[in-house]
């Protein structure tokens, strides 16, 4: 029997003190939420940190675990988490032709892959967190 490969990502919603949403503009998915997979020996929350910084130049503080998508079939498991900008200064990279932030409404329209939205949606609704989604 041969050793599960499970992909395990951590994403942040980043909001400033203006209520806007941080976005990456990727060149596959489009707009949304910075993250990305979690790297051997890493911890969850270091990977949300260092992965928003490399994708938008934001350094983040993380305030709170939201919950777990989990792709089944996929095997990957997408964590989420609520930060807040510390630092740092809004910055393209391979990853992210695009980046910045927008009022919350805004924000919303522009996410449109697959389940992003949700997610994002997800994070801003105290009232079921933490939350588990399988699909």
């Amino acid at each position: 029997m041969s050793a599960p490969k499970h992909i395990v990502s951590a994403a942040a919603i980043v909001l400033n003190e203006k209520n806007q949403l941080l976005l990456v503009k990727g060149p596959r998915r489009g707009w949304e939420m910075p993250g990305g997979q979690v790297e051997e020996g890493e911890s969850l929350t270091d990977a949300v940190i260092r992965e928003t910084k490399e994708e938008s130049g934001i350094d983040i503080e993380v305030i709170k675990f939201c919950g777990i998508f989990q792709n089944i079939e996929g095997s990957i498991c997408n964590t989420l988490f609520l930060g807040k900008p510390i630092g740092g200064q809004l910055t393209t990279s391979p990853e992210s032709l695009e980046v910045g932030f927008f009022p919350l409404g805004e924000a919303l329209e522009m996410v449109t892959w697959n389940n992003f939205r949700q997610r994002i949606e997800y994070c801003l609704d105290d009232s079921i967190h933490p939350f588990y989604i399988g699909f």
